[in-house]
């Protein structure tokens, strides 16, 4: 074997592992691109999720503040109930012969 010869084998050599090391980038590219489109993807629908979430918390919120808003007129009616009470107690206990409350 000459070294022509040799030299041509080896720049034969040379060319193929230029080509595979190309060909093995390509395709770690490929699957690097692809993992990447996944947690894309994934991020997306994360995003999605958490619109529609916010939109039902909305919805929950405004409710919320209805039963609030009852809870408070209810509080207001048991005040004034009290009130009608304890005026009522008074004047039934300034009657003694008439009226008596008894507790038990």
């Amino acid at each position: 074997m000459d070294e022509e010869q040799l030299s041509g084998m080896l720049t034969n050599f040379k060319d193929e592992i230029i080509h595979e090391f190309r060909h093995q980038i390509g395709i770690q590219g490929e699957e690097f691109q692809h993992k990447l489109d996944l947690v894309v993807e994934g991020q997306q629908m994360l995003v999605e999720r958490m619109d529609r979430m916010e939109a039902r918390l909305e919805g929950v919120e405004q409710r919320l503040d209805k039963v609030e808003v009852k809870v408070d007129a209810v509080d207001m009616k048991l005040n004034d109930l009290a009130v009608d009470l304890s005026a009522h107690r008074k004047d039934t206990e300034a009657h003694h012969g008439v009226y008596r409350v008894k507790e038990q």
